[in-house]
């Protein structure tokens, strides 16, 4: 697997970026809002096969203290193949000088980031667009 690695938006396909996010599956998120989130996030990587998008990530990041890795998406033909993991640890190395370093992970895989370095928060709390959908999905729990 020949891997091309890129963290620049410059003829970004935001359409195809829409389906690999559909395929993961991290949801229907349309390509305008995908444009939007990626341009106002401070790190970004983007691997490709053979011209393919295979997999995206990106992280908001204030420069100092407060990092927040999100949206992981690898094609589901490319997963356990070490993609994501490898995506993580770019988006970490980027953010290492941040006091914190945040995910929120899909129920399930919490043992990919804890093999990263991340640890279960004990206070950390959420509002979603669609409450009751986050507590089906196992995104959040009772207190």
């Amino acid at each position: 697997m020949s891997i091309l690695w890129s963290e620049s938006l410059k003829d970004m396909d935001w359409d195809e970026l829409a389906q690999l996010y559909r395929a993961a599956p991290l949801g229907d998120k349309h390509a305008a809002d995908l444009e939007l989130v990626f341009s106002n996030s401070m790190f970004r990587f983007f691997a490709r096969e053979d011209g393919k998008l295979v997999a995206a990530g990106r992280c908001l990041a204030d420069g100092r203290d407060c990092a927040y890795v999100c949206d992981i998406a690898v094609l589901p033909s490319h997963q356990g193949r070490g993609l994501g993991k490898e995506m993580v640890s770019r988006l970490l190395a980027r953010s290492r000088s941040h006091k914190k370093i945040i995910l929120y992970a899909v129920p399930g895989r919490e043992s990919l980031y804890h093999q990263l370095g991340f640890r279960r928060m004990a206070t950390a709390m959420a509002i979603f667009e669609n409450q009751e959908q986050a507590y089906a999905r196992g995104y959040l729990c009772e207190m």
